[in-house]
């Protein structure tokens, strides 16, 4: 186990594509948590919902949770596509086939995988969550507005968040355990993160039978770890607990491998 997970390592690490999508999701997040930092900072900017049903402006630690988990709220796609090309990769450019020679348990190589999906997970996790933090501090201090960085319940937040990106990985080792074509692969995460589930949660939310539905959904998982997202405290959907989103999380990225290693992982692989 201990050279397969080694191996699996490397393959991840010795390509430019890790680094490429690391650097581009840094500059992703810190943009957007300057521009959300500074937007709903403004009088007249992004308000929440109360209990009556008008528009509040949002607190200021509710900001600070906004601005923060950007990169659960939309830079999770990042992490869940290292992770699906972790797999599919090796279909597209034929190298599954002597990494079966070399180890031939399947499920030796998939268990590897996962674990070393989690390992670059989390470095995106860190890296990511920390642009954010970074960009959305220097704009709020710049407004006058409190960073809450003193706090400890913030970073318990940043904390989680990289801990919700890492899960996102894994997610995807067992999605493009699934789904083997590279190209396929990219298509659909792009269509269902951008678009297909946001659409979704906000047509659930509307009503409350949906909105329990909803938080069950993969991107709300996530944000439930991190016990915050942008669209929560815009009143979006409400969110499970941050443990609960954890099982959510795993359940999504084992069952999709379990799926992966009785059909693609099962076939006769040339």
């Amino acid at each position: 186990m201990r050279a397969a997970l080694v191996t699996e390592y490397r393959k991840l690490v010795t390509t430019r594509l890790w680094w490429i999508l690391l650097l581009a999701m840094v500059l992703y997040m810190a943009f957007l948590s300057a521009v959300l930092g500074w937007s709903i900072s403004q009088d007249g900017g992004v308000s929440g919902t109360s209990g009556t049903g008008s528009d509040v402006p949002l607190a200021p630690d509710a900001v600070v949770r906004a601005v923060y988990t950007i990169a659960v709220t939309f830079g999770y796609v990042f992490p869940l596509v290292i992770g699906a090309l972790a797999v599919a990769a090796e279909f597209r450019h034929q190298t599954i086939t002597p990494t079966l020679l070399a180890e031939p348990r399947r499920t030796v190589v998939l268990s590897a995988k996962l674990v070393a999906g989690a390992a670059i997970g989390l470095v995106y996790g860190v890296v990511g969550t920390l642009s954010a933090v970074g960009a959305g501090a220097v704009v709020l201090t710049a407004l006058g507005k409190p960073t809450f960085l003193d706090d400890a319940s913030t970073w318990r937040t940043i904390a989680l968040s990289a801990l919700a990106l890492t899960l996102w990985a894994v997610v995807g080792v067992g999605f493009g355990s699934v789904l083997t074509n590279q190209v396929a692969v990219i298509v659909v995460v792009l269509a269902f993160t951008q678009f297909i589930e946001p659409v979704l949660r906000f047509v659930l939310s509307l009503t409350d039978w949906g909105a329990g539905i909803a938080a069950y959904l993969p991107g709300a998982a996530g944000e439930a770890i991190s016990g915050g997202s942008f669209y929560s405290e815009t009143g979006v959907g409400t969110l499970l607990e941050p443990w609960q989103g954890v099982l959510v999380m795993l359940a999504y990225g084992v069952g999709l491998a379990a799926i992966g290693r009785v059909t693609t992982f099962r076939r006769d692989i040339t």
